[in-house]
């Protein structure tokens, strides 16, 4: 399939996926595998280094950890969408106009935060880079992004400089997204992520956590806390009904998608 003639976006488009790729481009290459002149491509870079997407060098651009995150995202939501976006959606229906609200950095997360759009007013504080970027401009809310050592490959903020920040918060409702639920309690892969989810925690009068069903019945390297510790716990219909048990036996609220 040729790449001459391609729309303006189009074009675009496929600059971002090399950079998903490779992390880099160079104008020239670009300007003879797309069929256009070198001044388009740089014209084309400019814009994109404008929405955050990319950052210009000379002879080309590299990639931002934000649109590196962004296609690490596109990827890793391919896997139980459909299940994620139905957690999202319910989760979005337990806030309230006005709260204030803790969100870690997951795909599940995320799409909550896009649900979220339909609410008002919201006082938002999160690790997560796409998070941040996904709600930032929305009129009504108002996002903090929690500084502190950038996790490139993630996208999330961790580290003593975001615990000190995020101790001076207090919110409603933590929403946090995980890597297992079982009887033993709740865990994620990264260390640094359950250090700040365990302070979200404590900064919240109640946790939601978000998890498709795949997430049950699973233990993950590091534990975050036990089940007692959290309020509700987000999750679609085909979850596992023992595992669900042992939740609601903790005192948990289920709701199920």
């Amino acid at each position: 399939m040729t790449t001459e003639g391609l729309r303006i976006d189009d074009r675009r488009r496929v600059i971002l996926e090399q950079l998903t790729r490779t992390g880099r481009v160079r104008v020239q290459e670009l300007g003879r595998e797309l069929g256009v002149s070198e001044v388009t491509i740089r014209h084309d870079l400019k814009i994109l280094e404008e929405n955050g997407l990319l950052e210009r060098v000379p002879g080309g651009a590299v990639a931002t950890v934000l649109h590196l995150a962004q296609g690490r995202y596109l990827q890793q939501k391919k896997t139980r969408t459909e299940a994620k976006q139905q957690v999202a959606a319910a989760t979005a229906e337990l806030i309230a106009d006005g709260e204030t609200l803790l969100i870690n950095s997951g795909t599940t997360t995320l799409l909550t935060a896009i649900a979220l759009r339909r609410r008002q007013r919201l006082n938002i504080l999160t690790n997560s880079l796409a998070v941040a970027m996904e709600l930032g401009d929305f009129p009504t809310f108002r996002v903090i992004l929690l500084g502190g050592r950038i996790n490139t490959q993630y996208a999330f903020t961790s580290g003593s400089d975001a615990l000190a920040q995020l101790a001076q918060y207090k919110a409603d409702k933590a929403i946090l997204s995980v890597d297992g639920i079982d009887s033993a309690g709740i865990t994620t892969y990264h260390a640094e992520e359950a250090e700040i989810n365990r302070a979200m925690i404590s900064r919240s009068r109640q946790t939601i956590i978000v998890a498709d069903s795949s997430k049950l019945g699973r233990e993950s390297f590091n534990n975050i806390c036990a089940l007692q510790a959290i309020g509700c716990l987000v999750t679609n219909r085909d979850a596992d009904p023992d595992t669900l048990r042992t939740v609601r036996a903790s005192g948990v609220e289920v709701v199920t998608a």
